[in-house]
């Protein structure tokens, strides 16, 4: 009996050992198909847009770019990681730096802007950064290309996850990926002003901003909206993330 408990003992330790590795093989698995599946979503969007990732119909955004002290490009981190921005360069088709003296040797770094997350940001922010979201209700504030509704999708079980975005056409590109790869199960994407939607941002779980108003809106409109979100993110335990850093963000308003 001794004997036989012990094989049995022993059979089931391989047994579990064997499973865990399994388990631990899948999760590997599962992790590398979603990076792939973001991948050939970046893919697919770069195929729709120019190389810096903007629309003629972005006008404010555009004039604040050129309004930049130092020469600066938007260059989407979610389409183009370092990688294929050092192939672009090699290629000639975009550059890193500009000249300080037209035509000298003269050059100096461009300053890059991305209104969306890197692929390996928002693994790093759904993976590590939030707590899990099993049943939580994310909601993207100037969702643009969508990056954080997929990432949402992919790495994190958050139940339903809301795009809010004032460009129709941005909203056409993201429903497009919706589509594609069947995800609107758990994405919705909004084409409003987020100062329309005070009761899906008092039930959101997680609430996302990422360089969401500087290049959208006016001082003015940037304070009311600021006000707006002050006044309707009221569920308890609910978590604002914001790039820049909220206080960078409010620092030259009064508000609260």
């Amino acid at each position: 009996m001794v004997i036989e408990t012990g094989n049995s003992l022993t059979s089931q330790m391989i047994y579990l050992s064997i499973m865990c590795q399994k388990q631990d093989d899948f999760d590997e698995f599962k992790s590398h198909n979603d990076d792939v599946l973001l991948r050939s979503i970046a893919e697919d969007l770069r195929h729709f847009l120019p190389t810096n990732a903007m629309l003629a119909s972005e006008h404010f955004a555009i004039q604040k770019l050129h309004q930049q002290t130092k020469p600066t490009v938007h260059i989407d981190a979610f389409l183009y990681d370092d990688d294929i921005i050092d192939t672009l360069c090699e290629e000639g088709k975009m550059s890193r730096n500009y000249c300080l003296t037209c035509g000298s040797h003269q050059t100096a770094p461009l300053e890059f802007i991305s209104h969306s997350f890197s692929l390996m940001e928002l693994k790093f922010l759904y993976r590590h950064v939030l707590p899990d979201l099993t049943g939580k209700m994310v909601v993207d504030i100037g969702s643009r290309l969508g990056a954080v509704l997929f990432g949402g999708y992919f790495y994190s079980s958050a139940s339903q996850i809301y795009g809010v975005e004032m460009n129709a056409d941005f909203c056409h590109l993201q429903e497009v990926i919706v589509a594609k790869y069947q995800l609107s199960e758990r994405i919705k994407v909004l084409n409003a002003d987020i100062r329309t939607q005070a009761s899906l941002l008092q039930k959101a779980d997680v609430v996302v901003m990422n360089n969401v108003f500087e290049y959208f809106l006016d001082k003015e409109e940037q304070a009311r909206s600021w006000e707006f979100i002050n006044q309707n993110i009221k569920k308890k335990g609910s978590l604002l993330v914001t790039v820049p850093s909220l206080g960078e963000s409010l620092s030259d308003f009064q508000l609260f």
